[in-house]
């Protein structure tokens, strides 16, 4: 069943910038998570726990580009005792990068509003840089003018330099900068900046939000 259009939404002279990663995308399923610890020999409610523990413990140096793939995936295994070999290392990212290959309805349809209504976005997401083709290329792509990926930029939110360098390129002042994320910390860091900002718990909160800041 096709979805209905929402009415268009206009924030110019502000600039809308979302972050990507459960906000844009949905989370990795549990189909998706089961699949990536049964590939990486991990069994047992403490092994998975411990798993994705360190999983993200290593995220940020990854995300931030001063960590390679599989620099990465050694780190991780490090923490577990783990033996991988490069070929393990392989199928383990192209499991848990597929697994964030995702779109949410709900935000694209507020996306698509927003663009009607002739207000600019961008997309600013704490990524490795092996998500960049993904973002810059993928069916939303074209309604972003710019985006930012945190691993291309030795950068990673919610550090003040990362929102001074978009507000910088966007060619705007920090009060014009409208920052979405589901992460508070990060939205946090562009109130820091003098920006706007809205922590995503869902599409119809975030409408509701915009809307009434276009008011």
């Amino acid at each position: 069943m096709q979805a209905t259009a929402l009415e268009p939404i206009r924030l110019s002279p502000r600039v809308v910038v979302f972050d990507y990663g459960e906000v844009i995308s949905r989370s990795p399923s549990d189909a998706d998570r089961a699949t990536l610890l049964a590939r990486a020999g991990v069994a047992g409610d403490a092994a998975e726990a411990a798993f994705w523990t360190a999983y993200w413990r290593h995220r940020a140096a990854l995300d931030q580009g001063s960590s390679s793939i599989a620099e990465y995936w050694a780190d991780v295994a490090s923490d577990l005792g783990a033996d991988w070999s490069r070929i393990d290392v392989h199928e383990l990212w192209a499991i848990d990068h597929r697994s964030w290959l995702s779109v949410d309805p709900g935000t694209l349809r507020v996306l698509h509003a927003l663009h009607d209504g002739g207000t600019r976005l961008a997309l600013l997401s704490n990524a490795a840089a092996d998500y960049s083709g993904w973002l810059r290329s993928g069916s939303f792509a074209p309604l972003f003018e710019r985006v930012f990926v945190s691993g291309e930029l030795d950068l990673v939110k919610p550090d003040a330099a990362i929102y001074e360098h978009v507000i910088a390129e966007l060619g705007i002042s920090p009060d014009r900068f409208v920052f979405v994320d589901n992460k508070a910390e990060n939205v946090a860091g562009s109130l820091a900046v003098g920006g706007e900002g809205h922590v995503f718990t869902g599409a119809a909160d975030l409408e509701s939000w915009l809307r009434e800041l276009a008011s």
